[in-house]
């Protein structure tokens, strides 16, 4: 029986879906034992859905606001990955912090659009951090694959891909060109995490 993983995201999926679609060309041998997402009404829902994947929305700004802030939505969200039997917990694309009990140490990744330690931390995500790299006038970008701790894109690193920025790149045409190599980063990351877990 192959391993399963849990995807958590706040956007549009593109992510989850590549990691399907490696999964069912049998590139990855593992299933998505659940998606999980902090608000309704996102692109990651409609792809999890079209994909026939389990798909669960716990509400940030509900949980949040009930007083338990980061640990009640970290209860939940880990009570609902067990009950799903996930191994393997990928942030793709979540853009809260994810408070990760001692138990999950070590078995929660994140993949970030930049060369950490470089512009990543609270509020650099997405485009954010593609205009940040222009506006510095770095040669070189990428993504990172990294271990969750409780600090924002803060733990141990798992692998990179570097990207050339060019003179005349915009936010929009950084952003492709990372992401082409974020497809080939986020399932190796799986793969090695999955092996070095034994699954």
């Amino acid at each position: 029986m192959s391993a399963k993983i849990a995807v958590l995201a706040s956007g549009g999926g593109r992510s989850l879906e590549n990691l399907e679609e490696r999964i069912r060309a049998g590139e990855l041998s593992c299933t998505i034992g659940l998606v999980l997402t902090d608000r309704d009404g996102i692109g990651v829902l409609d792809r999890a859905a079209r994909l026939d994947l389990p798909h669960l929305v716990l509400d940030w700004k509900t949980i949040s606001s009930g007083g338990g802030g980061v640990d009640a939505f970290a209860e939940k969200a880990f009570a609902a990955i067990e009950e799903h039997g996930c191994t393997l917990v990928v942030l793709a694309g979540f853009l809260r912090l994810l408070k990760v009990p001692d138990r999950w140490l070590g078995r929660v990744i994140n993949i970030h659009p930049a060369l950490l330690p470089a512009f990543g931390g609270k509020g650099y995500y997405g485009d954010r951090v593609h205009a940040a790299v222009l506006e510095r006038g770095v040669q070189f970008t990428g993504c990172t694959v990294h271990l969750v701790d409780n600090e924002y894109d803060h733990g141990k690193i798992l692998l990179q891909r570097i990207v050339e920025v060019r003179p005349d790149d915009t936010v929009d045409s950084l952003a492709a060109r990372v992401f082409e190599e974020e497809k080939l980063a986020l399932p190796e990351a799986v793969r090695r995490m999955l092996e070095g877990l034994g699954r």
